[in-house]
């Protein structure tokens, strides 16, 4: 697919209208030169189909490149339509700017005022985010190309950690690095690890986030499975569930009765939403490690039969 770019737009300040630029240097690791999103994380570059503000202009909108607050408006292709992990290339000025997509939509914290005159915004649903995997100056006019990553690339995982205590700053959270760490040795790109209350929304949210918007392959939660009133990770980890996938939880608790019989005690669960899993795991560090140790060996099989990299099989 080869599309072209419209505009180039920059801004000085996040949460403003960019401006139209002709041209902006990017740089790898971090962003657009003099725009307030460039930094050390993975929304370096927001990304629009012309299309799309072309079609919420017809409605009366009247908006201009930029003000929905995006660096690239892109014309001929959608990057919506690709999965996290693709490669968008611009053909820039002394070389090729590379692209990798790394979020799609965003969460709309405060309604902006073009959803004030129109009763929507297109930003939340159809923006995207990249971060700059090859830099280089990049114009108006400028020829796109885009391509589906990898089907053998690494695995990508979140984790997040639920703990009252611990999101207070009363108490040192050791099992989030402690899944994260055990996901990397087995060569999982860890993408991002949160420690949140056990607040059950906030659970949903961020579940929602990180398999729609940034579609990870495997979320690990850690917390809020046992008897607690507190203790709603599995109730929430339902409520996003597109499929169930008990066997996984319960493989855990049966491993786990060969240590305790607490085992029994675990309400954990374990779903599938979109092209995502996600397994809910007990909330202590040496819990974290067995229970991953259980399952990472059959965990691959899965996830690949989900990427669609691996298929089915009926053992004889």
């Amino acid at each position: 697919m080869k599309g072209r770019i419209r505009a180039v737009c920059i801004s000085s300040k996040r949460g403003t209208a960019k401006k139209e630029v002709p041209s902006a240097v990017f740089v790898e690791d971090f962003g657009i030169r003099e725009d307030a999103h460039g930094g050390k994380w993975h929304r370096q570059v927001s990304l629009l189909s012309a299309e799309r503000i072309d079609e919420f202009n017809e409605k009366g909108a009247g908006v201009k490149n930029g003000d929905f607050g995006e660096n690239l408006v892109i014309e001929g292709l959608d990057p919506r339509e690709y999965p996290t992990g693709s490669i968008l290339t611009i053909e820039g000025r002394g070389g090729p700017v590379r692209l990798r997509i790394t979020q799609k939509g965003k969460e709309c914290h405060s309604h902006c005022e073009i959803y004030k005159r129109m009763g929507e915004c297109i930003m939340p649903v159809s923006g995207v985010f990249a971060e700059v995997i090859s830099g280089g100056e990049a114009a108006k006019g400028d020829s796109v190309s885009i391509e589906y990553p990898d089907i053998n690339r690494p695995f990508q995982a979140a984790v997040i950690v639920l703990s009252d205590k611990g999101a207070k700053g009363e108490r040192d959270d050791l099992s989030g690095p402690k899944a994260s760490s055990i996901l990397k040795d087995n060569g999982y790109e860890v993408i991002e690890s949160i420690l949140i209350p056990d607040d059950r929304e906030r659970l949903k949210n961020e579940l929602i986030r990180l398999s729609d918007g940034r579609e990870a392959d495997l979320i690990i939660t850690s917390g809020g499975t046992g008897f607690s009133p507190r203790d709603i990770t599995p109730e929430a980890t339902l409520e996003v569930a597109d499929r169930n996938a008990p066997g996984i939880a319960e493989y855990m608790r049966f491993r786990s009765f060969e240590i305790t019989d607490r085992a029994m005690l675990s309400r954990a669960a374990s779903v599938i939403r979109g092209k995502t899993l996600i397994v809910n795991l007990p909330g202590s560090p040496r819990a974290v490690e067995e229970c991953l140790g259980f399952i990472m060996n059959g965990l691959e099989h899965g996830l690949r039969i989900m990427r669609g990299s691996a298929a089915e099989c009926a053992r004889p």
